[in-house]
């Protein structure tokens, strides 16, 4: 339980966040009233957005209560191994802002399954949607919740459901009153909030811990020194060694930055090309820091109960007759046992900014998909005022829908695990076809639909095998390299089906694709650091030096 202080420092946040969103939304809503487009005012912020507003909005909607509190878990339980997630999608960024983001800008698409309507055809489009929107449920919004229900019981004792709630509905309001101007103003706020929380907690604990030679003589003495490695070998206990990290994540990772709604939302609303490229590449670069300040307090608290400084006999209990440590509080208890009076409000507001930044972004997401991608389609003449309520009351059904979900994910041991398994057997059709789509001349219609279709049925059938069969060879395979082996049978899937029936271009979707590899590369680019290829060129080589340390 947290002390009064922290508590006023916490209730005083979130009404402060609740006031900036729904000015920032209501003053937007008042500046724009007469504007032609008010749906894009809405759910593109008007196609306004600069790179620094981006890149944090980016980083805040991907970083949400469920880093802090299951990356934290993964650090304890397994070192900086899930680190791995975190720098991998560094790279998947600069593919974003150098091969997606100009087309998405180019074909001014509202939505990505708008995007495939244009570089295939209706059918893809709505197939797409339909994920996204499931997607968004269960993945930007259930385990959000999830996990913040975890800490907010754990601090404030109130009941997981009922805390949750508090906070979904208040972040639903400003969201639903603001559109994406009201979602980027308050997520840029609370990414800002939530790393200053978050370097407290690593700062606090590395001192606790006496710095980093006490860290390696510890896991040394305690035979965990592998710990520290983010590449391991083939037939390492995590069930992910080093080659299903390069093979498996690039699967999930350019489906989650290049082509779920809930991310590249904010990319779509980039006042210019450049400015759509430099934000994800400024978030890549900010995606430098979980590592640091979100995987490796968790294995601070490892040492730290290795020595005796961090009590966790309040996680352990007993299966099976025998002793485990139920890893998912340990960040809640880093809280209560090291943090002083006061700035445990500063933490627990952190928490609260990673929960909040996740729904509202993904709630606009799902609103701007329904309205534009399901609504308008069966009413092509819908009226602005007609589309912005449509996306207000999916808004809210997607909220109570993600509540009744919540009983059903908590049944994952690991949060971060649970969320990644299921990305796992969405992501290859979809990957496949954006991938192909954008580089493959002949990419068809036809093989697009058929792709998304069987290989979306495929992930399902795979992923239902594995958790009721899971001592089957289908079920020993791990996530990771599941998403390859899917991929792969989509990809090949999609080359026979393109053959088999041949692309037929309209002229929109002749524009929509990369004549060469080199052709993105020639746009039109700001001039010195600003420059996006020599930032994804800097990127790429921080990332490497910084994979050959803790390799």
């Amino acid at each position: 339980m947290i002390h009064t202080p922290d508590l006023i420092i916490s209730i005083l946040y979130i009404v402060l966040i609740f006031i900036i969103g729904l000015w920032t939304g209501l003053r937007h809503k008042h500046k724009t009233r007469n504007n032609n487009n008010n749906a894009g005012e809405y759910f593109l912020a008007g196609k306004k957005l600069r790179w620094p507003m981006i890149g944090l909005a980016l980083f805040a909607t991907n970083i949400s209560c469920v880093h802090l509190v299951s990356l934290a878990q993964s650090g304890f339980d397994t070192g900086l191994l899930n680190g791995d997630f975190e720098w991998m999608a560094a790279f998947t960024l600069i593919l974003l802002a150098l091969f997606f983001a100009p087309f998405y800008i180019r074909s001014g698409v509202a939505t990505l399954p708008d995007f495939l309507e244009k570089r295939y055809d209706r059918a893809s489009r709505d197939w797409l949607a339909m994920i996204s929107v499931v997607s968004a449920v269960i993945i930007h919004i259930g385990f959000s919740l999830l996990a913040g229900g975890i800490v907010l019981h754990t601090l404030f004792g109130v009941n997981l459901y009922t805390s949750v709630m508090a906070i979904a509905v208040i972040t639903t309001i400003y969201t639903v009153v603001g559109g994406l101007t009201a979602v980027v103003v308050t997520e840029s706020i609370q990414t800002i909030v939530l790393l200053c929380g978050a370097i407290v907690m690593s700062v606090t604990a590395y001192n606790k811990m006496g710095g980093w030679e006490p860290m390696i003589n510890t896991l040394q003495h305690a035979g965990q020194l592998n710990k520290l490695s983010m590449l391991r070998p083939s037939g390492d206990a995590s069930n992910m060694p080093w080659y299903s990290v390069f093979l498996g994540y690039p699967i999930l990772g350019i489906w989650y930055w290049c082509a779920d709604q809930t991310i590249v939302q904010r990319v779509l609303g980039a006042k210019d090309e450049n400015h759509a490229r430099v934000g994800p590449l400024f978030c890549g670069f900010i995606k430098i820091l979980p590592v640091f300040i979100f995987v490796m307090p968790g294995l601070f608290a490892y040492t730290l109960s290795q020595t005796g400084h961090l009590d966790i006999s309040a996680l352990k209990a007993t299966h099976a007759g025998k002793e485990v440590v139920e890893s998912k509080g340990i960040y809640t208890l880093m809280i209560t046992q090291l943090i002083p009076t006061g700035l445990v409000g500063v933490l627990v507001a952190a928490l609260l900014s990673g929960l909040m930044s996740q729904i509202s972004g993904a709630l606009n997401a799902i609103a701007t998909l329904v309205s534009y991608d399901i609504y308008k389609r069966r009413k092509p003449q819908a009226s602005d005022t007609s589309l912005i309520n449509v996306g207000k009351i999916t808004a809210g059904v997607a909220l109570v829908i993600s509540l009744a979900l919540l009983p059903l994910l908590n049944n994952y041991e690991s949060i971060f695990n649970g969320l990644n398994d299921i990305i796992a057997h969405i992501a290859p059709p979809i990957t496949c076809v954006f991938l192909l789509g954008v580089f493959w001349e002949k990419a068809s219609a036809i093989s697009a639909k058929y792709t998304l279709w069987i290989g979306s049925a495929l992930g399902v059938t795979v992923f239902a095998i594995s958790k009721l069969y899971p001592d089957t060879v289908i079920g020993r395979v791990p996530f990771m390299m599941m998403a390859f082996y899917l991929f792969c049978m989509c990809f090949i899937m999609q080359v026979i089906l393109s053959y088999l029936f041949p692309v037929q271009h309209t002229k929109e979707s002749a524009r929509l694709f990369w004549k060469s590899p080199w052709e993105p590369l020639r746009g039109a680019a700001w001039s010195g650091l600003g420059n996006y290829k020599t930032l994804s060129v800097l990127l790429i080589l921080i990332m490497s030096v910084l994979f050959w340390i803790f390799k």
